[in-house]
């Protein structure tokens, strides 16, 4: 499997043969589902359900899933199901993931993408 950086500043998302790849860091048990910038070389979001028997790996796939517009079934976890840092691949064109999370982050680092 090829991999591929993105050019731009996105360290935490990388192409490959079936669409992207997402490196994140979940912060569970949040009051409220969102974006909130990076940790580090990952991309950090915050989800509302508590990390017990898989609560909180559904509501991020949830989450991204609706944040990237794409179906659920589309994205899935590839590494760190037990870890609070997270590989996911999400079945998508890698410009379009671009695209979107340049948007979903805007700018600013102080803005905030939430579902709620």
């Amino acid at each position: 499997m090829t991999q591929a950086a993105v050019p731009g500043g996105m360290p935490y998302l990388r192409g490959s043969a079936q669409g992207v790849e997402l490196t994140v860091h979940v912060q569970p048990g949040a009051s409220r589902e969102e974006i909130v910038g990076t940790h580090g070389d990952a991309l950090k979001v915050r989800v509302d359900a508590r990390a017990v028997e898989g609560a909180a790996n559904g509501a991020l796939v949830e989450f991204l899933a609706h944040a990237l517009g794409v179906p659920r079934r589309e994205v899935r976890i590839l590494r760190g199901e037990k870890a609070r840092r997270k590989v996911l691949a999400v079945t998508m064109p890698i410009q379009d993931a671009t695209a979107r999370l340049a948007r979903l982050l805007g700018v600013e680092s102080t803005e905030r993408v939430g579902k709620k």
